[in-house]
């Protein structure tokens, strides 16, 4: 009865915190909007910020109760998802036969990722995670987005801040305010009580509190980003989720590990080095590889979810 109790508040808390972040971020977005800041501000920060928010709420609420070893998991888990999971799908459900990568990815933003995902792998194997090592992070991640706000500068055309100015209202809409305050409210009572389940269930099943996180938390944290690129999927535009799944583990690997271990240092379970990190580093590469084409067909999607298949089937020793 209480391993049920424990899995109904873990699922619902994880949907109120996806749910809450996709709120949050259309109502930031609105508020910079009426505020007059840049759209590529707004892409980069706002944005880029809130697919990645149920991953970075829930990592501070997990060290903050002293469970270290869910933040790395997550990340790792994250990570993995937003490649296999997420790319895979939106690669087989896409209305072309081929996604095209329009923009180019090769100069700067895929040396950025293998760049991040190593820094990760690097800064964790032995074991820890500290407070310099997340100094770092967070310079790799002002670093990231400082290039990206340079390339929107380039790229941004007349038109799109026209487009925006439009739509900006004379008076700012109640709404947006309650959505804010609302949406930042239910992040926090979902995060709270999604790692909360998390620790209780680890101890019903006697499992470690990481292999939940690098799988069930990783998959729900990365909602926003599924539920963008299948939208963005059905339209006929696939290679918006191929830049939102770069942007969000460079993000993960930088930021979310990172913000964290501010409050406390890390500890990475030895699960996570052995296993799932290896995993991680594997999707990055593939992920580098697929792209570099500039086109991800529907054979490769489907070799990506072969690959997270077994990655959650060995992960619960299914295979």
């Amino acid at each position: 009865m209480e391993l049920l109790f424990w899995s109904i508040i873990f699922i619902v808390s994880l949907v109120v915190l996806s749910k809450s972040a996709a709120y949050f971020t259309e109502a930031a977005e609105k508020l910079g909007i009426f505020l007059d800041i840049p759209v590529f501000i707004i892409g980069v920060t706002i944005v880029a910020l809130g697919t990645s928010l149920p991953e970075l709420v829930s990592s501070i609420f997990a060290v903050l109760k002293d469970s270290s070893e869910i933040v790395v998991g997550n990340v790792v888990g994250s990570n993995i998802c937003n490649i296999f999971l997420v790319l895979g799908i939106v690669a087989i459900i896409s209305k072309k036969k081929v996604i095209n990568v329009g923009f180019e990815l090769t100069h700067i933003d895929l040396p950025i990722l293998i760049g991040s995902a190593f820094f990760l792998a690097v800064t964790i194997w032995d074991g820890v995670f500290t407070l310099s090592e997340a100094l770092l992070c967070i310079a790799g991640i002002v670093l990231y987005l400082f290039y990206t706000v340079n390339v929107e500068k380039k790229y941004t055309g007349i038109e799109k801040e026209i487009r925006i100015k439009k739509g900006r209202k004379r008076k700012l809409d109640k709404k947006i305010i309650l959505a804010l305050v609302g949406g930042a409210f239910f992040i926090y009572l979902g995060a709270e009580y999604t790692i909360e389940a998390v620790i209780k269930l680890s101890e019903i099943l006697n499992i470690g509190k990481e292999i939940i996180a690098v799988s069930a938390i990783a998959l729900g944290t990365s909602l926003p980003e599924l539920t963008v690129s299948i939208t963005a999927a059905r339209e006929g535009k696939g290679e918006i989720a191929v830049g939102n799944v770069l942007g969000s583990n460079i993000f993960n690997s930088f930021a979310v590990m990172g913000i964290p271990a501010l409050f406390k240092e890390l500890i990475i379970p030895e699960s996570i080095l052995i296993f799932s990190l290896p995993i991680m580093l594997i999707a990055t590469f593939l992920y580098f590889f697929i792209t570099q084409d500039k086109q991800i067909t529907k054979w490769e999607g489907w070799l990506l979810i072969i690959f997270y298949v077994f990655f959650i089937g060995k992960l619960f020793s299914l295979f």
